[in-house]
């Protein structure tokens, strides 16, 4: 470095609008931070059965503001399946937002939505079932205890009524 050089000013973090510190609400993402394996069921279609899945995830702090879960596991029908999911906290909209994707198919899942104490519930676009256009789904996740939480994802029928098609336990192994 030109030890000649003028020194430029560096802003300072309220200074610049790009720069974030975490707030309470990303504190209550911490509790999402650590290893965990996780069992649960779901339904592949209308009129068809339920069927199992089990895996591991991995959820590590980006920065404070993040969270970024790594998972992988057994998919219904079999194969392994990878997925990656980020949830954060926007405090210029006031909501959860982020985003899911997995190894078994090309759309990102962009989510947003709120949390009520234990229970943040988040809403994205995806794709219909029956792979005529998209649908609005449901995913929630429910800290029951520091090693217990759930996740129960419902979609939208067209009747408006909210139909779970998965739910999901996770327990904390570290």
């Amino acid at each position: 470095m030109d030890a000649t050089a003028p020194k430029r000013e560096q802003a300072a973090p309220q200074d610049n609008p790009m720069l974030n510190t975490p707030g309470p609400e990303h504190d209550w993402l911490t509790c999402l931070i650590g290893s965990w394996t996780y069992h649960g069921s779901c339904m592949m279609g209308p009129d068809m059965p339920s069927e199992t899945f089990t895996g591991r995830e991995t959820v590590r702090s980006l920065g404070g503001l993040w969270t970024i879960a790594e998972g992988e596991g057994e998919m219904p029908g079999g194969g392994m399946a990878h997925t990656i999911q980020t949830l954060g906290y926007d405090p210029k909209s006031g909501r959860y937002v982020g985003s899911w994707v997995g190894s078994m198919m090309a759309h990102l899942w962009c989510y947003e939505g709120d949390r009520d104490g234990s229970t943040l519930t988040l809403e994205s676009d995806g794709p219909r079932f029956d792979g005529n256009g998209t649908a609005r789904y449901r995913d929630t996740i429910e800290i029951r205890s520091n090693d217990h939480r759930t996740l129960t994802s419902h979609v939208l029928d067209d009747q408006g009524n909210w139909m779970q098609i998965m739910s999901a336990e996770y327990h904390r192994t570290q």
